[in-house]
């Protein structure tokens, strides 16, 4: 139970931090944070997090992270649907806290038919710049392929000590600095859920391609990993 309250924390956070940021501050003018800032909110989560609960939950944080360690031989399968079910819970409980904040402004209203709406996910339509099904679909198996081999790589036992949560969190943050304009960036299906049912529409009629598009990069990443790590 403490670990899956941890990875409840934990995805809170991370909706609540780096979506919270792209609602928020992104957008100011003059002042605002743009992608930058969006991209570096989103990596400080995960490495105040990765050093604040990796020592209890092991700090997934992402349904994708959870399958793609099962894959790489580095987290039990009777775990993965509570961890699972805890991160979405925990990225819906994130979203809910944002939603509240965000409706203490006058006029605040999601707009299902924008873009980006809620910090939400998309393509076509809804993404960020236009990026059609494929261009969205390889830029999410890529870039969870990644995150995970950062992953894998920096958990290693022959990696550097006490260094894998600002390697993985430097590494979400550069993923981001590369994918906000095609999708807003998921790589993450807790994250991409907890948005999507609060803005409605086609946001949520496109939550599947990022929960599929995710997966397979993890799991690609977990048995490459598994091979690349496996020479010792």
């Amino acid at each position: 139970m403490k670990k899956l309250a941890a990875e409840f924390i934990g995805t809170f956070w991370l909706v609540l931090g780096g979506c919270g940021s792209a609602m928020l501050a992104a957008g100011i003018p003059e002042l605002g944070i743009g992608y930058m800032g969006v991209a570096f909110a989103f990596g400080l989560t995960v490495l105040t997090m990765a050093f604040a609960i990796g020592h209890i939950s092991g700090c997934h944080l992402n349904p994708a992270v959870s399958v793609g360690l099962l894959i790489g031989g580095r987290f039990p399968a009777k775990d993965l649907l509570p961890y699972i079910v805890s991160q979405v819970l925990g990225g819906i409980a994130g979203a809910g806290v944002l939603y509240l904040i965000c409706s203490g402004q006058d006029g605040f209203a999601i707009d299902p038919k924008s873009a980006g709406a809620f910090a939400s996910n998309g393509y076509g339509d809804f993404s960020p710049h236009g990026y059609n099904l494929t261009s969205a679909f390889i830029t999410e198996v890529v870039m969870t392929f990644m995150f995970l081999i950062i992953i894998l790589g920096a958990t290693d036992e022959r990696a550097p000590a006490g260094l894998a949560p600002i390697a993985i969190g430097l590494g979400l943050t550069l993923i981001h600095l590369i994918s906000i304009p095609v999708t807003n960036t998921s790589v993450n299906p807790a994250r991409s859920l907890s948005q999507a049912l609060f803005v409605g529409g086609q946001p949520l009629a496109q939550v599947w391609m990022f929960w599929v598009a995710p997966v397979i990069g993890a799991i690609l990443a977990g048995v490459t990993y598994k091979w690349l790590g496996s020479g010792k």
